[in-house]
C-alpha cells in the first residue's frame, strides 16, 4: 500500500475577515491537490489566525474560537468532498459542555469529520488558556490504512505512540505549533525516536510568521517533514522530506506501508518485535476497534 501525504507551514498574519483565512487554507489545499496527494496535514491552532480579526486593533481571547467552529467544518469538509483528499484540518479550540478542548480534526472526502482532542497539554495551554485535556485516544480507519492524531506534545510521550501502533496505526500526523527551537527540536526529535520505536511514520508540520496581536502567538518556529524508521528502506537520516524553516511552503512525498511491514520483520532492527515484556507492561496490547476511554486505560494498564 503506497500513499501520499502534503504537509502546510502554515503562514500566520493578521487577517480582517474568515473569508481571507478561507482564502489562504483554499490556496494551500489546491496546491497540495495539484499533487495529487491523499493526506493534507496543517499545523496546530492555525484557527487562532481568526483571533487577529478585530476593528479595535487588539485581537480576540482564545474564548471566542468555538464561535468560528461551524464555519471551519464547513470550509475544511467543503474541500476535502471538492478535491478527493483526507484533510487534517491541524487543530481548532472547541467547547464541550463548558470546557475548552484543542482538538485534531480528520475531514473525509465522504463528509466524515473525526477528532482527537490533544491529550498532552502545555503549561501555557492549561494556565493562559483554561484548555482542557481530552480523555480518550483513537485511531482512524482510512481507505489507504490507520492513522493516529497526535498533537504537538503528545509525540514526546512515548506511550501514548506505542498505544495507537498497538491498534494497528502505521502513519501518526502531529501538527504541531511553536515558538522558539528549543521546542520544535523537542517535537522532531521526539518524532524520530517514535518511529524508531514503532517502526512507523511521522508526518509533521507546524506554523509560521507572526500574529502581533494573539497571545502566546506572535512567536513561530515551524518546519514540515516527513520522518521514517532509520533503516536500510529508508533515507539514512530518517527525514523522507522536509520543509525550508519558517517558509511559507507545502512538502509531498509518497509512503511505502509494504517496507514497515519488512523492516518489522526483517529489519537491521527490529524494535517492535524485540520489546521486553517480562521486564515492562505491553502497552501494545491495548487494542479497540477505534477508540478507548480514559478508564480503560488506566485499567489496562494497572492489571
Amino acid at each position: 500500500m503506497k500513499l501520499r501525504v502534503s504537509a502546510v507551514q502554515y503562514h500566520l498574519h493578521t487577517i480582517n475577515s474568515f473569508e481571507e483565512f478561507e482564502a489562504q487554507v483554499t490556496h494551500y489545499v489546491k496546491t497540495a491537490a495539484e499533487f495529487n496527494t491523499d493526506f493534507i496535514l496543517f499545523p496546530e491552532f492555525i484557527t487562532t489566525q481568526l483571533l487577529s480579526i478585530s476593528d479595535k486593533g487588539q485581537g480576540q481571547p482564545i474564548q471566542n474560537l468555538p464561535n468560528y467552529t461551524e464555519s471551519y467544518y464547513r470550509l475544511f469538509s467543503s474541500l476535502a468532498m471538492e478535491h478527493g483528499v483526507h484533510i487534517i484540518g491541524g487543530t481548532h479550540v472547541i467547547r464541550k459542555e463548558e470546557r475548552l478542548y484543542n482538538v485534531a480534526h480528520l475531514f473525509s472526502p465522504d463528509g466524515q469529520i473525526g477528532e482527537q482532542a490533544k491529550l498532552h497539554l502545555t503549561p501555557t495551554e492549561v494556565s493562559e488558556w483554561g484548555i482542557s485535556p481530552g480523555e480518550s485516544l483513537r485511531i482512524f480507519e482510512t481507505p489507504k490504512g490507520k492513522i493516529a492524531l497526535l498533537t504537538c506534545y503528545d509525540i514526546e510521550f512515548p506511550e501514548v505512540v506505542r498505544m495507537v501502533r498497538g491498534m494497528g496505526a502505521d502513519v501518526i500526523f502531529s501538527p504541531s505549533c511553536t515558538d522558539d527551537r528549543h521546542g520544535f527540536n523537542r517535537v522532531r526529535y521526539t518524532s524520530h525516536a517514535r518511529t524508531i520505536e514503532n517502526q512507523v511514520y511521522v508526518v509533521t508540520t507546524g506554523t509560521v510568521g507572526s500574529l502581533p496581536t494573539v497571545d502566546f502567538m506572535r512567536g513561530n518556529f515551524g518546519q514540515a517533514a516527513v520522518i521514517t524508521p532509520n533503516d536500510v528502506p529508508f533515507p539514512q537520516d530518517g527525514i523522507l522530506v522536509k520543509g525550508e524553516i519558517n517558509n511559507d511552503m507545502v512538502i509531498s512525498a509518497d509512503l511505502d506501508l509494504s517496507l514497515l511491514h519488512e523492516v518489522r520483520e526483517h529489519g537491521s532492527v527490529t524494535t517492535w518485535r524485540d520489546r521486553r515484556f517480562d521486564l515492562y507492561p505491553d502497552l501494545g496490547t491495548m487494542t479497540v476497534e477505534t477508540s478507548m476511554t480514559k478508564e480503560m486505560i488506566l485499567q489496562k494498564t494497572n492489571s
